[in-house]
């Protein structure tokens, strides 16, 4: 089994530590206050009040030993890039640290971080989509211009199939997933059915969620659609 450390247990260190013990990940979670150690130490593996930024504390919980190693102090950079340094150099698998701005993330990559998040940079840009396009559930950036995207069925595709629609001939998006909403008698919501290959002859229905790759543009372009 992976195990993950999470460094800093802020809102955003909190929620990902629990979202992958529901996940059955193996989590160490530490952090210099012992109040934020106490709010999560029943929920995970193992919540310790540690100084990430002393290298000495870090070869006690065997760094050298974690497979994924996430770094999210939020409000001292300083901190968040030693940790990070620290952990790369004592042989963590692969480390991730967070950027609160493109100076950060330049100086997180220029230390050879694996990888750099910036959720509140993500959370904006969702929110903005969400906005202005009404169709979009959801975004997630997978890299560079490439987007995952939940979209409402746009009018112009209810009730056609696949190939009438042509997904990926005429807008150059890839289709994961149909997912349909459903309702019980009273109309509670149940979880909806998933058809996670979508075929030519695949009829889409108004209401369902289509979770689509591409680029930020070509998404855009169906997002307007409706």
């Amino acid at each position: 089994m992976d195990k993950y450390l999470i460094v800093g247990l802020g809102v955003f260190g909190k929620e990902l530590a629990r979202n992958l013990i529901e996940m059955g990940k193996e989590v160490i979670a530490v952090d210099r206050r012992i109040d934020l150690i106490e709010e999560i130490q029943d929920e995970v593996t193992l919540a310790l009040k540690l100084d990430a930024t002393d290298e000495r504390a870090l070869q006690s919980i065997g760094a050298d030993e974690i497979d994924v190693a996430i770094v999210c102090i939020g409000e001292h950079f300083e901190s968040n890039l030693l940790a990070a340094v620290n952990l790369k150099q004592l042989g963590a698998k692969k480390v991730i640290a967070r950027a609160s701005d493109n100076i950060q993330e330049r100086i997180l990559k220029a230390v050879n971080v694996d990888m750099v998040i910036s959720p509140e940079v993500e959370a904006a840009e969702k929110l903005s989509y969400q906005l202005v396009y009404k169709g979009l559930v959801d975004v997630s950036y997978i890299g560079g211009d490439t987007i995952m995207a939940k979209v409402v069925t746009p009018k112009a595709f209810e009730d056609k199939n696949l190939l009438d629609i042509q997904l990926r001939s005429k807008y150059n998006l890839n289709l994961v997933s149909v997912h349909t909403p459903r309702v019980d008698e009273g109309g509670k919501k149940l979880p909806p059915l998933i058809n996670n290959s979508p075929g030519a002859d695949t009829v889409l229905k108004k209401g369902d969620i289509l979770v689509m790759v591409g680029s930020n543009k070509n998404l855009k372009k169906l997002a307007d659609l409706d």
